[in-house]
């Protein structure tokens, strides 16, 4: 994985610490190389007519909602995590999954909280996505589930560059507007809900789940699911770390100790991690 940003980062940082290059120098490179991802990411998400992902992203939450407000949009994502965190706080027992999976099919903040944070406006984190694209790429996978796919962003950059693309979800809504995004883009795609539906079997190459594990309230049981999803030799990419934040309740794992046992006995073996950037971790199905 030679290729990925993580590993070009690190493979720099050595050349700092031989006196090859200095630290202002990798600054550079790792600025450079941020930012390629980052034209990647907005390339992928832009609608036709905007250059600017802030406002294409604005612009198409109010074309889903019907209004030309991005004024109103704008501040309703601004605040959207504040407001996630009150719904929670007022509406969900963490300890119960239909509490949980209640909330996520009928938060009315989520979608403005997800869509802000794709803008990149806060940070890169989403970028991950492109890494995971490029990993997919370089080991010949092609049928790929984003799970647990939320606005479907993931979903689109992977259906932009040409993967076969399921999402699966717990939150009709947020499937319903996945849908939306993916036929205003003309993408083709799959959609899977979770509360109706199971996954197929041995149907995947490489299951993303980039930021969801901290969300689930078994996450042994996920980890059997998308065992069973991926095929022999097929590939889990995700995140498996979570620290406190009091502005996110919803994030409700902060031991994976757990879901690493699972992974362990079910015969998955990591063959990739970044621990550079953002931190994931990819483990191989034996």
């Amino acid at each position: 994985m030679s290729g990925l940003i993580s590993e070009r980062l690190k493979n720099s940082w050595k050349s700092v610490e031989r006196n090859e290059i200095t630290p202002s120098e990798f600054q550079e490179e790792q600025d450079f190389l941020i930012a390629q991802y980052r034209k990647r990411w907005t390339r992928a998400l832009l609608l036709d007519g905007y250059e600017d992902l802030e406002m294409s992203i604005l612009a198409e939450i109010g074309l889903f909602l019907g209004t030309n407000d991005l004024d109103e949009v704008r501040q309703r994502c601004r605040y959207a995590l504040s407001h996630v965190r009150r719904e929670w706080e007022d509406r969900v027992d963490p300890e119960s999954r239909e509490s949980v999976e209640r909330f996520y099919n009928e938060s009315q903040a989520m979608m403005y909280e997800l869509m802000w944070w794709h803008t990149l406006v806060d940070d890169t984190s989403p970028l991950a996505y492109v890494a995971a694209m490029e990993f997919a790429g370089q080991c010949g996978c092609r049928c790929c589930l984003d799970f647990g796919a939320g606005v479907g962003s993931g979903g689109i950059i992977l259906a932009r560059n040409g993967f076969d693309v399921t999402l699966a979800d717990i939150s009709s809504s947020m499937l319903d507007f996945c849908r939306w995004r993916f036929e205003l883009r003309g993408l083709e795609g799959h959609f899977i809900d979770l509360k109706n539906s199971g996954l197929p079997d041995d149907a995947y190459d490489m299951v993303a789940a980039m930021d969801v594990f901290e969300h689930l309230v078994n996450t042994a049981g996920t980890v059997k699911v998308i065992s069973g999803a991926l095929k022999h030799g097929g590939f889990l990419f995700g995140r498996f770390h979570s620290d406190l934040d009091e502005d996110r309740p919803q994030h409700i794992v902060h031991d994976f100790e757990p879901t690493m046992k699972c992974l362990d006995s079910l015969d998955f073996v990591e063959v990739w991690r970044d621990d550079w950037l953002w931190g994931h971790q990819v483990f191989q199905k034996q």
